[in-house]
């Protein structure tokens, strides 16, 4: 899961981009509005997670103008304005959810799963298609009885096709969903990550379509 953390203060970020990262999360850091608004246009996030004062441009300026451009991306301020008023503000101007500061990270990466899930239509921890189902919260995946939990990028890639079962998936799209800024990425890198899950299952789990890129098999109704 993709997400943007929009935050100016180092230790603040740094200390983020560590728990967020322990817990299966590839993240852009943004360090002032003007970039993260950039990071929005640009690229799709699963969520952002976004402070209120910024250099720049205000937190607020940002998702004012990310929703008013029509941005639904799920977005979460994280803020040391503790007042009804600014908690108030911030989710009548779009923001999904309000956490203050300082806060525990484990609420936090729960939120953001549960911002992530309801974004694409779940409301629970698993994720299925097919033969497929993803534990969401554990990295694990049981496909044809056989469960295993999978490393960081192969998780985020299969739950990338799994999201939108029946898609192809291009090389570039995938690479997007599982890949930070400033992470060098191989030539053939989707490919080494989709041979590894089909060789923990089978061939099947994931379909070439020649020429064009990646999918999963979707529910046949």
């Amino acid at each position: 899961m993709r997400i943007l953390l929009i935050e100016d203060d180092k230790m603040i970020g740094e200390g983020l981009l560590q728990a967020l990262g322990d817990a299966n999360f590839v993240v852009d850091w943004a360090r002032n509005g003007t970039d993260g608004e950039e990071a929005l246009r640009n690229h799709k996030y699963s969520a952002v997670l976004l402070d209120l004062k910024l250099p720049e441009k205000s937190g607020l300026q940002v998702l004012y103008e990310t929703r008013s451009g029509g941005n639904k991306t799920p977005i979460l301020i994280i803020s040391a304005n503790e007042t009804v008023d600014m908690r108030l503000l911030g989710l009548d101007e779009g923001a999904d959810d309000y956490l203050v500061k300082p806060f525990d990270t484990r609420e936090l990466i729960s939120r953001v799963r549960a911002l992530a899930r309801r974004s694409v239509g779940q409301t629970s921890s698993t994720l299925s298609s097919g033969e497929i189902t993803l534990n969401l919260a554990t990295n694990e995946i049981l496909y044809k009885s056989k469960s295993e939990v999978l490393p960081p990028r192969e998780f985020s890639l299969i739950r990338t096709l799994v999201e939108k079962p029946g898609v192809v998936f291009s090389r570039s799209q995938l690479e997007e969903s599982i890949y930070g800024w400033g992470q060098e990425v191989e030539s053939n890198a989707v490919e080494v990550l989709i041979h590894y899950i089909r060789r923990r299952f089978d061939k099947d789990i994931i379909l070439n379509i020649r020429g064009v890129g990646w999918k999963v098999a979707k529910d046949i109704a």
